[in-house]
């Protein structure tokens, strides 16, 4: 059997497929090198993964992930698939960024991002990445992102920025936040990129309003200005999108980009599907 993992910071996404071409699937929370361990991620791998399993023998492991930015990072992941399954022939660990560019183009050129709980991107010449401004994490970058959008929102909210009717509806939704409970989640406690992303919903819900309008639409500028305006005659080329972020805001996503002068090809919620198309490919 053939597994496939496609891991956010929020949630991995996983395919398993049969020897026979069947395809099943199962869900765990996200991985990331940057904050866990080896054993921690052996540890939810039999926890949450191992039963949907159903004891059938993996022979290949494609594993795709946030975090997976050079070869130690890499190494914490195979490792711990390497404990969980002895006997695998083979275990490739790629980053997040190449599964959106395999999935989102193909074997074509393009650029490629993920807007979801973080954001990135890259130009995929049909089977390489060849070219990318290079991101730089939650708390120096990741503009576009859910966890940039929840970050800005809170903030407007800390700053008394936030218009008041916006504000009442933040208080009943969340209670009135206090200035140190959201300074904990953000310096002490794990994962604050998953934190401040959780309040996204809320701005989705909110949409319509000019405030989140606005604070939608600008961290997209950001995202196009920071990164995607520096690739070399992008003009030429499609871009593609996905992510929670990119799929619920595509409205907003799409009129940017067509401002900034690109041209928009696919926006798909999770990149697996076209993962699993990848691979099953490779076995006719």
């Amino acid at each position: 059997m053939i597994l496939i993992a496609e891991s956010g910071s929020s949630k991995t996404d996983w395919r398993m497929i049969s020897p026979n071409g069947e395809v099943s699937q199962a869900k765990t929370i996200g991985l990331n090198p940057y904050y866990q361990t080896t054993d921690s991620i052996i540890e939810e791998l039999q926890k949450n993964l191992l039963p949907s399993l159903n004891n059938q023998a993996v022979s290949e492991v494609f594993y795709y992930g946030t975090g997976v930015t050079n070869g130690e990072k890499a190494e914490i992941i195979r490792l711990a698939f390497k404990t969980i399954f002895p006997t695998v022939k083979t275990i490739e660990v790629h980053s997040d960024m190449l599964a959106a560019a395999r999935a989102l183009c193909g074997r074509e050129a393009g650029i490629a991002c993920i807007l979801g709980t973080g954001s990135n991107s890259c130009f995929y010449d049909g089977k390489d990445i060849t070219f990318q401004v290079p991101p730089l994490g939650f708390w120096l970058g990741d503009e576009g992102s859910g966890g940039y959008l929840g970050k800005q929102l809170v903030l407007s909210y800390l700053h008394k920025e936030m218009p008041i009717d916006i504000r009442e509806k933040f208080e009943k939704r969340f209670g009135a936040k206090d200035r140190l409970e959201i300074l904990d989640n953000a310096y002490q406690k794990p994962f604050p990129n998953r934190y401040f992303a959780s309040f996204s919903k809320f701005i989705f819900d909110n949409r319509n309003h000019p405030f989140t309008f606005g604070l939608v639409k600008s961290a997209f500028d950001l995202f196009f200005e920071k990164y995607l305006l520096k690739y070399p005659d992008y003009q030429q080329y499609k871009i593609h999108f996905t992510g929670s972020v990119a799929f619920y805001y595509s409205d907003i996503l799409r009129r940017v980009a067509i401002e900034k002068g690109f041209s928009v090809g696919v926006i798909m919620e999770s990149p697996i599907a076209g993962l699993t198309l990848f691979h099953k490919s490779q076995l006719a």
